[in-house]
């Protein structure tokens, strides 16, 4: 696994352009709301996440059942918790230090939360999705596989 932070930002480049896009479409040309839009986009790009993180980043043979439950706990739980976060700081930052236009609100949280999220998730994709040791039945396995 030497490497793989690099190999997971590489893969982050791909899922999050094609993730952002989503998003920014979707709020911009089709009017959703944020959490729709947010989540929509993350779904599109962990789709792509799944499959390249899987082959490339951890070549990982840890049973796909297994790996996907997995993977979809962290998603799911980064996704609230940095896309939140982002809301949370863009609120606070801009009614406390930034006299920033409102329109830049929600393209501000967005940005925010697609950081926290890549760190999050990389760290929840080594340590529980991609593990090894979690994916053959030993201590720390939810699938018994």
């Amino acid at each position: 696994m030497k490497h793989s932070f690099v190999r997971f930002l590489m893969v982050g480049v791909i899922n999050t352009l094609v993730g952002l896009s989503v998003i920014y479409l979707l709020i911009h040309a089709a009017g959703a709301t944020y959490w729709i839009a947010t989540f929509l986009g993350n779904t599109v790009g962990a789709c792509v996440s799944y499959v390249l993180n899987r082959m490339f980043t951890f070549k990982s043979s840890t049973p796909v059942a297994g790996s996907m439950i997995r993977f979809i706990i962290v998603i799911l739980l980064c996704y609230c918790t940095a896309y939140y976060a982002g809301i949370q700081v863009v609120k606070w930052a801009f009614s406390a230090i930034l006299p920033l236009p409102k329109e830049f609100a929600k393209d501000a949280a967005v940005l925010i939360g697609t950081g926290l999220y890549t760190v999050l998730n990389y760290g929840g994709q080594k340590r529980f999705v991609f593990n090894e040791k979690n994916s053959h039945g030993k201590a720390g396995s939810l699938t018994g596989e």
